[in-house]
């Protein structure tokens, strides 16, 4: 959520900075700050810093009216993990007149640190965790290590996940940063260069940019960029950005669904950054109150509309598999109809992709007024209503979402969601080491997404098969049957053909009725303990001549046959199997609404954002 922008330049910088902070403002903030290395009236450099809570804007008022200037320069738009939203407790920290830093990330071990460093005589300012990564770079500075050299040594001390550019008014000619578990770019400049959390805070001063990989320290100076990686001195790639197609436009691609599809494996890591270290997840990145309401948590209460209850479906089989809490699932339009008992400890936790959903918006105030813990807001609208009404929220970082149809913004939920999950479980019994394997696999997932999307040739062709259809079934067991419900409602959302979805083991109790030749049935095949089952299912379908389509675990080596169409999808472990297997169905559903001609971006009457009952 925090944004990150440093510059280092011949020329003032102070308006490249706000600027880029401003083009960040969408990941959602409670303040801001400034800092540049200006210089006295006998020449000699020190730091300047000016911070607000609130908007960009009030930062903007606040260095207008003041002499703030400097040619080397960081500033950030923070999000309270550590501390409340305060002057004292935004970006940039210092230790002493010297050091200044930014941070985005979350460090873990960091009261350990703050411990050793009051005993040392450090003093703190501030309630937050990164102003322990100052004071360590200070003492290391002190002990004679050059800024890179107290860079280097302090990060190996770090447990977590960070992003970070500092400046030290001792060598005002240099930016250091470091990557881990939380994005970074260097824009490459003439005669300058400049740093972001994110590209799109510098289009307005260069088309060029590194991105560092993770482990990645660099020193950056006017007319040199030098980067380390593992302490072997390393070259990366410059990447020039000639037109930078946003979430507003295109791009290379037919339609804004299409785009946003394969934006999946960048949106999710994006997502996970910042909230996922290498072996644990971060509760903190909930917010600051989030550990101790989690501390009060027996049972979740989800509600939401359309794509968002579906990915509450499936948080309801991970919070029951890995937490052991119970989870109640509800529509929001029907649940403030009906009366409502509320469990003991239980949190009311909204899904949205605008948070401005009527009927979400409406249960919200609602339960504000029964006996729960809290209310958890996951949107991807940082000025959402409902991040507002919110007691805590999480941010899913799809960006801007254009088509109708969701796509990003349901696999970037469910990503926040299983890291929900993992938190709550940690209450519940789970241990360091199942912890460390699920996040592993969270880890992977971006990877398993990307090769998932080479399957959209092979889709892209059977997808003809339903152009002359009028309606459809999906099928799934378990966990999976969400998905085939999510499914279902992309196909009749932007191909307009009637489909539904069942659970597989439910076939005998009615949809078999409705299994003939002109009846595509669509099922999704992950290998789990259920796979035997579901077999069994497909086969009452073929049996009956029904025409199945069938996306399987490559693993499972399930074979087409004359009326079975195999589709593998790649391999992947039970817990993402979820999120995995919705992307060739979105895919499905786009061909199919292509082959159809219709209005793929824009499907009639609906609308992107529900703001009516």
């Amino acid at each position: 959520m925090c944004g990150i922008v440093g510059a280092i330049a011949e020329r003032e910088v102070r308006e490249i900075l706000l600027e880029g902070l401003k083009r960040l403002e969408y990941r959602g903030y409670d303040s801001a700050g400034i800092a540049l290395i200006s210089q006295k009236k006998n020449g000699d450099p020190f730091i300047d810093t000016v911070k607000t809570v609130g908007k960009v804007n009030k930062l903007q008022s606040a260095v207008k009216s003041s002499k703030l200037s400097g040619r080397v320069g960081i500033a950030h738009t923070r999000w309270a993990t550590h501390g409340k939203p305060s002057v004292t407790n935004a970006h940039p920290h210092r230790s002493g007149e010297d050091i200044a830093l930014v941070h985005n990330g979350i460090i873990e071990n960091f009261e350990a640190l703050r411990s050793v460093l009051v005993k040392e005589g450090y003093g703190f300012e501030s309630d937050t965790d990164t102003e322990t990564i100052a004071h360590l770079i200070h003492q290391r500075r002190v002990k004679g290590d050059s800024l890179l050299e107290a860079v280097k040594a302090t990060v190996k001390r770090l447990e977590g996940a960070y992003g970070l550019c500092v400046i030290d008014n001792n060598e005002p000619d240099k930016l250091i940063v470091a990557r881990s578990g939380s994005p970074l770019v260097i824009g490459v400049g003439i005669g300058e260069n400049f740093v972001a959390s994110d590209p799109l805070a510098l289009g307005q001063v260069t088309d060029r940019f590194i991105y560092l990989e993770e482990g990645d320290i660099a020193q950056i100076e006017r007319e040199e960029i030098s980067i380390w990686h593992k302490s072997k001195k390393v070259k990366r790639e410059i990447t020039t950005v000639l037109h930078q197609a946003g979430d507003t436009e295109k791009g290379q691609y037919q339609h804004f669904m299409l785009k946003e599809i394969f934006e999946q494996p960048r949106v999710i890591q994006e997502t996970l950054d910042g909230r996922v270290s290498k072996t644990s997840v971060l509760e903190q990145a909930f917010g600051i109150e989030a550990p101790a309401i989690f501390d009060q948590v027996q049972s979740v209460q989800i509600v939401a509309c359309g794509t968002s209850s579906h990915a509450g479906l499936v948080a309801k089989y991970w919070l029951e598999s890995i937490a052991k809490i119970p989870c109640q699932v509800d529509i929001a339009s029907d649940y403030r109809y009906r009366d409502i008992i509320v469990q003991p400890g239980t949190l009311f936790v909204t899904i949205s992709q605008s948070g401005e959903t009527a009927d979400t918006l409406a249960a919200l105030r609602y339960a504000k007024k029964l006996k729960y813990v809290a209310s958890l807001a996951i949107c991807n609208v940082a000025t959402s209503s409902l991040v507002r009404e919110s007691d805590i929220s999480m941010l899913t970082m799809a960006g801007q979402e254009i088509g109708v149809a969701s796509t990003k913004a349901f696999t970037t939920q469910l990503a926040i969601l299983l890291v929900m999950a993992i938190v709550l479980a940690r209450r519940t019994g789970l241990s360091a080491e199942k912890e460390k394997k699920l996040v592993k696999e969270l880890h992977k997932l971006p990877h398993v997404i990307e090769k998932t999307l080479g399957l959209h040739r092979q889709i892209k062709t059977i997808s003809k098969q339903f152009s002359d259809k009028h309606h459809s079934l999906f099928l799934g067991r378990g966990i999976q049957y969400p998905v085939a419900k999510e499914g279902a409602l992309k196909l009749k959302e932007i191909s307009y053909i009637h489909a539904e979805a069942y659970p597989a083991g439910e076939l005998k109790h009615g949809p078999l009725a409705l299994v003939d030749n002109k009846m595509p049935v669509v099922a999704v095949a992950p290998n789990n303990d259920l796979l035997g089952k579901l077999k069994a299912n497909l086969s009452e379908v073929s049996a009956r001549g029904g025409k199945l389509y069938v996306f399987a675990d490559e693993s499972i080596k399930y074979q087409s046959e004359k009326r079975i169409k195999v589709i593998n999808v790649p391999s992947c472990s039970e817990i993402l199997a979820p999120i995995v297997f919705t992307v060739p169905l979105q895919l499905l559903s786009y061909y199919v609404a292509l082959t159809k001609g219709t209005d793929v971006d824009h499907p009639r009457n609906l609308a992107k954002s529900v703001t009516v009952e």
